[in-house]
């Protein structure tokens, strides 16, 4: 067992005991006896340094540092020759190192170049065929080169006539409306519908306001307003304003290009572009929260009309306004829907008879036949069945009768009872007009003078 305290390690390794122990056969003790004194060496000469070799720098630890020149012999004292440049190598070496013969390299090279001309051609081939505006197989339409447009392109008719074309702006309290307007007069009077300013006709404080193409706001006032024909006439004080040129609506035909210029959502300058649908289509009027309930001899035109739209221009090819954009027909709920390609003016020509009155008397008189009336239609004929003849009208004047169906208003036929309201009012009051009546299956020409 181990001594108490004592801790046991186990014995060195052999290597390390050759190397650092006692050789086998030494009796030599490490300790020396009690009084025992060392050997004394056997030679005279110091151990490790000669006499005087205390001052050696190389043995005195005190001693100073001291840089010596670079250690080269004499010979090489003098300037250094330049030395000898090798060889410059290759493509070929610094790419291959010399694994590579010479004719490999050109081969690889004519593989290479080869490869890229046939690459080369089938793409050409196949941006050709997938592109007709490059196979020579294809003739293209010649273009004549121009610098400007068409005289009568849109452009150019938009340029002239939307300087003439207002938005119009109304508040009554905390409530407001919008539309479009035309100038037609260099004093500052402006073509518009009754119902985008009825609701502030009668009202106390009302504001009607203009904006100009060019951003120009000027306050308007209302000269005059026909419920029957949804039109009214505003007045703006501005200082030589751009007045628009009055067509012929009557010279229209069915396909003719038009140009509908107004404020669609309050969008101003807006053009949209379209034909003539349809010429002398009776449309009855009557817009929600104004006082319009009118029957118009409408144009019909697939142009994109919108609310606010209402009171801008209609259009020809030439430049010239040939009707009063006043309506749509949409399929959304309250007429919400916007365009789907049927709105419809009121012709110039009868605008303009209108405006002239309202701007020389502040309204308008309208012939009246002293009907009422209600579409009918017995399958082979259509016409509008009058209803009851009021007193002292110029209907019972001329003999006609409750039940007679009216076919005819002087040269224009009657299909309907909104066709006989259009129809009348085409007439000036006090003209005599023939009026062509169905009575019991027997036709009859009444003349009536409109009163």
């Amino acid at each position: 067992m181990p001594a108490r305290g004592i801790e046991q390690v186990a014995p060195p390794a052999e290597a390390l005991s050759k190397a650092f122990g006692r050789p086998a056969d030494a009796d030599e003790t490490l300790q020396r006896a009690p009084g025992e004194k060392p050997l004394a060496p056997d030679r005279d000469d110091p151990a490790f340094w000669d006499e005087g070799s205390e001052r050696d720098p190389w043995r005195n630890p005190a001693a100073s540092a001291v840089l010596g020149p670079p250690a080269a012999s004499e010979d090489s004292a003098g300037e250094r020759a330049e030395p000898d440049r090798g060889p410059l190598l290759s493509a070929r070496e610094v790419l291959f190192g010399r694994r590579v013969s010479p004719r490999a390299l050109a081969a690889l090279a004519a593989v290479a170049v080869l490869l890229a001309v046939v690459g080369g051609f089938v793409g050409r081939l196949t941006a050709e065929e997938g592109n007709p505006l490059t196979n020579p197989d294809v003739t293209l339409a010649e273009v004549e080169p121009g610098d400007g447009r068409p005289a009568g392109a849109v452009a150019g008719v938009a340029k002239r006539v939307v300087p003439a074309v207002v938005s119009i702006e109304v508040r009554v309290g905390g409530q407001g409306g919008s539309g479009s307007g035309v100038v037609i007069d260099g004093n500052g009077y402006v073509l518009t519908n009754n119902h985008v300013v009825s609701m502030a006709a009668d009202t106390p404080g009302a504001q009607v306001s203009t904006v100009f193409h060019d951003g120009t706001r000027a306050p308007a006032r209302i000269v005059g307003r026909d419920l029957k024909t949804d039109l009214a006439v505003i007045k703006v004080e501005v200082a030589n304003p751009t007045v628009a040129q009055l067509g012929d609506s009557d010279a229209l035909a069915v396909g003719d290009d038009v140009i509908a210029i107004g404020s669609p959502l309050g969008l101003s300058g807006t053009v949209t572009t379209g034909i003539v649908s349809s010429v002398h289509r009776p449309v009855r009027l009557a817009g929600e929260g104004t006082d319009t309930n009118a029957v118009i001899d409408a144009i019909q035109t697939d142009a994109a009309i919108n609310p606010g739209n209402s009171g801008g221009a209609l259009v020809d090819g030439n430049g010239a306004v040939v009707g009063i954009n006043s309506a749509i027909r949409t399929l959304g709920a309250g007429g919400e829907g916007g365009s789907i390609g049927l709105g419809f003016a009121i012709p110039i020509d009868d605008a303009r008879r209108i405006a002239e009155e309202l701007i020389r008397t502040g309204q308008v008189r309208h012939a009246d036949l002293g009907v009422n009336a209600k579409s009918v239609s017995d399958g082979v004929a259509d016409g509008a069945q009058v209803q009851n003849v009021q007193d002292g009208s110029s209907a019972a004047a001329a003999g006609i009768a409750e039940g007679d169906v009216i076919i005819r208003v002087g040269d224009r036929k009657v299909g309907s009872a909104d066709e006989l309201i259009v129809a009348v009012d085409r007439h000036q009051v006090g003209a005599t007009v023939p009026i062509t009546v169905v009575r019991q299956g027997r036709e009859l020409v009444l003349d009536a003078t409109l009163r």
